[in-house]
């Protein structure tokens, strides 16, 4: 319930907000959009060649490949990602300002450029349902709301494709990843993840797109991929505003 009130009261202000001039979220510059048209330029570069599976840069002389050797040498359960940037300076603030900061202006943002992306591709190419990543009950009342979901809401408007916020759920409270070496990673999230009885029907069968904010090993996103492939999904495309590089 306190964590429904505090959704609620973060969209409303952040509905009142869009209503009224803003301040770029990079430059404070005044404006109506969040971030404006001269950072939009100078930070959101033209595509790179990507891992279609991944959607991890492919290196310079990569020629026509298309999947990068990772995924080559170890398939992910996700079929395809797409993102928007990689999660670099400056534009990794936007993304820490939305989720610690409850700066939830910015989630339009990141689904109307994640739709933007997606409109880049074939429409055979689009999922046909799509699910956020879904939080840990405890996790979820500290913040009040689920980045991935407010992200999900723009960009489902944006494509015109049904989201299901219940689609998937999260069985138990986990570690945070990024507190966790990589090879504890993936045993963190075994079997973390389920979808419920209800949501079978919408799964069997279907493309799913899966939203998240930032991509980091991937490994959240491959748990899912596979937990929603037992279930029967055809396919699972992953969609998130960052990917964070490879070092």
């Amino acid at each position: 319930m306190l964590a429904t009130l505090c959704h609620t009261l973060q969209v409303l202000a952040a509905r009142l907000r869009a209503g009224i001039p803003c301040c770029c979220a990079l430059c404070g510059c005044s404006g109506a959009t969040v971030l404006c048209l001269p950072c939009r330029l100078r930070y959101l570069a033209p595509p790179a060649p990507r891992c279609r599976q991944c959607a991890m840069l492919l290196p310079a002389g990569a020629g026509g490949a298309s999947v990068c050797g990772n995924c080559l040498r170890r398939p992910p359960a996700f079929d395809a990602t797409v993102v928007v940037t990689d999660y670099e300076a400056p534009l990794d603030l936007l993304v820490q300002e939305l989720k610690f900061g409850g700066q939830l202006a910015l989630a339009p943002l990141f689904g109307d450029l994640l739709a933007q992306a997606m409109r880049q591709l074939p429409r055979a190419a689009w999922p046909s349902v799509l699910a956020p990543v879904p939080l840990g009950q405890r996790r979820l009342t500290e913040r009040g709301f689920n980045q991935a979901l407010e992200i999900g809401r723009a960009l489902a408007r944006g494509l015109g494709l049904p989201l299901q916020a219940r689609l998937l759920e999260r069985c138990r409270d986990t570690a945070p990843q990024t507190l966790l070496a990589p090879g504890e990673r993936r045993a963190n999230l075994r079997l973390a993840f389920r979808v419920p009885p209800a949501s079978l029907g919408s799964v069997s069968g279907q493309h799913i797109g899966i939203i998240d904010d930032v991509i980091t090993t991937g490994v959240t996103l491959d748990e899912i991929a596979a937990t929603l492939k037992r279930a029967g999904a055809s396919r699972v495309t992953c969609l998130a505003f960052a990917r964070t590089p490879r070092r």
